[in-house]
């Protein structure tokens, strides 16, 4: 079907350009004037004028790269939606989408909206204007505008959207805390030890080569030790780097990843942690989509497609088919064997008194609270932990070196 590129007026007064798809030009028309445009100028095109035209025009400026265009962070995601969900309550979509795009700094950010605008100036729907972004607009956000655009209420689904990409960011940034002190307490300790066995163990030991006596055995292996990373350090550099290259390729194995994620689950603290927090951010997208009248097959089975752990992912698909053959959620959940049993408990309660999507927003909450506690605690545990074991080394190197002068100074004594 052919595109026809228009300039048109809405009935404020404003400007309008961009593409129609009709059979023939007063098809065209005639869709426009269903739209309530007048038609200024109407002409054969190739389905890119007007604002998307533009948009391609210019891919570099508006954000784009040599490598294509960028996509929106998260943080620019819960703020369109955000101020998406506020601005249609009191203006037209279109008007709203154009606000906001006009409004953003980023460049980047801008240029998807814009592309989305002009999608929608076009006579898209919303989540089929959203679909040509798909690095963008993940599939679970464009199904619940669309269901949203399905039963008039997008504005209250955005609303629920938005608290839900929040919720999501703060677990987020509770993990990056968690990992962040720690990470950089451990390399800033092995750069100090590292610098310690290369740089100052060598100019001090040296001035024992002359004594004739043979040195403790701390001492020797020390010295060893300090000699090895002396010479050899790009060899060990090149082993590090080797290995990791070398596990990066075989986690690419669907096979291997499988079990590699598994054995993950089987670590004490690191699996719980992985559990709950899958089970946390399952239990509230979903009660985001029951609560957004969104089927809960729909929705778990694009849920599973954000879960990155393939053991977790091949767990949630398996609920998928349990549902589709007629079992219940909580039935399903519990024959996994992988979620925690509050979760479990909490879905067969909400099924049984019809309020699923508040018994899983609850569960999400608890889980939440206890991922929050217990990475407190094991941080609280972690930092000392790494600090003491920091010293230890460091006393064992200065230990290595003052006990060769304490012998020394026996021997000149006797």
């Amino acid at each position: 079907m052919p595109d026809f590129d228009y300039l048109a007026l809405d009935t404020g007064g404003r400007e309008r350009r961009g593409s129609v798809a009709a059979p023939t030009i007063e098809d065209a028309r005639a869709r426009l004037d269903k739209r309530r445009l007048y038609v200024v100028r109407i002409e054969a095109g190739s389905g890119g004028g007007g604002a998307a035209a533009a948009t391609r025009a210019r891919p570099l400026l508006a954000g784009g790269s040599l490598f294509g265009p960028r996509r929106m962070s998260g943080k620019a995601l819960t703020l369109f939606t955000r101020q998406l969900a506020t601005l249609i309550q009191v203006s037209p979509l279109e008007e709203s989408l154009r606000t906001i795009s006009r409004q953003t700094e980023q460049p980047h950010v801008r240029a998807v909206l814009e592309r989305v605008h002009a999608g929608v100036v076009e006579g898209r729907r919303l989540s089929e204007s959203m679909g040509r972004e798909p690095k963008s607009f993940p599939p679970l956000y464009r199904a619940m505008v669309s269901a949203g655009e399905g039963s008039g209420t997008l504005p209250s689904i955005l609303e629920r959207q938005a608290d839900l990409l929040e919720r999501q960011a703060h677990m987020r940034s509770k993990v990056m805390t968690a990992l962040a002190y720690p990470t950089v307490l451990a390399f800033v300790a092995m750069g100090v030890v590292m610098a310690l066995m290369i740089f100052v163990v060598p100019q001090v030991v040296e001035q024992f080569d002359t004594v004739g006596q043979e040195l403790p055995l701390l001492t020797r292996i020390v010295i060893g030790l300090s000699d090895f990373l002396s010479g050899w350090w790009w060899a060990l550099l090149l082993a590090i780097a080797l290995i990791g290259f070398v596990s990066w390729r075989a986690l690419k194995d669907p096979g291997i990843r499988l079990r590699f994620d598994r054995m993950l689950l089987r670590i004490p603290f690191i699996g719980r942690l992985i559990r709950d927090l899958h089970a946390a951010q399952m239990a509230r997208t979903l009660s985001t989509m029951i609560a957004s009248r969104l089927p809960l097959l729909e929705g778990l089975a694009l849920t599973s497609q954000t879960v990155h752990n393939r053991a977790l992912r091949a767990a949630t698909d398996e609920i998928v088919e349990a549902i589709r053959g007629g079992g219940s959620l909580s039935a399903a959940l519990r024959r996994a064997d992988i979620f925690p049993p509050l979760l479990v408990y909490l879905a067969a309660s909400g099924e049984a008194s019809g309020r699923l999507d508040t018994m899983l927003e609850r569960a999400a909450d608890y889980l939440e609270r206890e991922f929050e506690g217990f990475t407190s605690a094991a941080l609280s545990l972690l930092e000392p932990a790494i600090i003491v074991l920091m010293g230890g080394i460091v006393a064992m190197i200065v230990l290595s070196i003052l006990l060769p002068i304490l012998q020394l100074e026996t021997l000149a004594a006797s």
